[in-house]
């Protein structure tokens, strides 16, 4: 009983073993998380030590800034698992997807039937513009959908153009979108008004997933935060579905 009077919890005690962490940047160099090998290992060590063995991680996807392509990620991908294994860390397991930003460039992807990098099956990444979302939104869902893909869309408490007009996360589940929150958002490290929507949304039980959304140092020490017992009672049902997620 010693246990549940604890506010706070050991980190590596909060996720469920077979977690798998769908969302985080520990390719090298290939866009705004780990710098390089090193740095990928470095972090890909310190969230096992958390207890995350699995990892489906997501490099950006995103025009000219990021323009990844499933051979680009593949191959960085490689390099991380051999590295992996020339160390001896072999109770982590790492493969691949990508968060994709929802823009023409994306749209072209899909009507050309090019090659998307799912997360699971059918199921895609997705994110969008935080202060200015696609006119045809809604477009690119119906047209993703039609080519057989299923949204998860990335943090969506993060589009703050949304929090006055809640409806839009309503219309958002009905048009077949998965949410993904990112656990930083159950802090303030986002601001206040995305820790408001957060809870709201986790209220209405509109998420399906969770994800570290891990680039760097800072955001892996500013995870022990979120280890409480209440956090814990909130979305112990979200970090189980996150177990459905494996490639194998």
């Amino acid at each position: 009983m010693l246990f549940f009077k604890k506010k706070q919890i050991p980190l590596n005690e909060f996720f469920p073993e077979g977690f798998v962490d769908i969302h985080s940047h520990l390719l090298p160099g290939i866009d705004d998380g780990a710098t390089d090998l090193d740095n990928s290992i470095e972090l890909i060590q310190r969230m096992s030590s958390y207890g995350i063995k699995n990892f489906i991680t997501t490099p950006h996807i995103l025009g000219d800034l990021y323009p990844n392509t499933p051979k680009i990620i593949k191959s960085k991908l490689k390099l991380v698992q051999d590295e992996l294994l020339k160390r001896g860390i072999t109770d982590v397991k790492i493969d691949a997807a990508a968060e994709y930003m929802m823009d023409e460039k994306f749209l072209l992807m899909i009507q050309n039937n090019e090659e998307l990098l799912t997360l699971k099956d059918n199921l895609v990444l997705v994110e969008m513009s935080y202060f200015s979302p696609p006119i045809n939104l809604f477009d690119i869902l119906f047209q993703m959908q039609l080519k057989g893909y299923k949204p998860v869309l990335a943090h969506p408490e993060r589009y703050t153009t949304y929090h006055k007009n809640f409806r839009i996360y309503t219309k958002l589940k009905n048009a077949g979108c998965l949410f993904q929150l990112n656990l930083l958002s159950l802090t303030d490290n986002y601001g206040k008004g995305v820790q408001k929507i957060t809870k709201r949304l986790l209220k209405e039980g509109f998420y399906d997933f969770v994800g570290t959304d891990a680039h760097n140092e800072n955001h892996l020490n500013l995870l022990r935060k979120i280890s409480t017992i209440k956090n814990l009672n909130i979305i112990q049902s979200i970090l189980k579905n996150n177990k459905t997620i494996d490639k194998k």
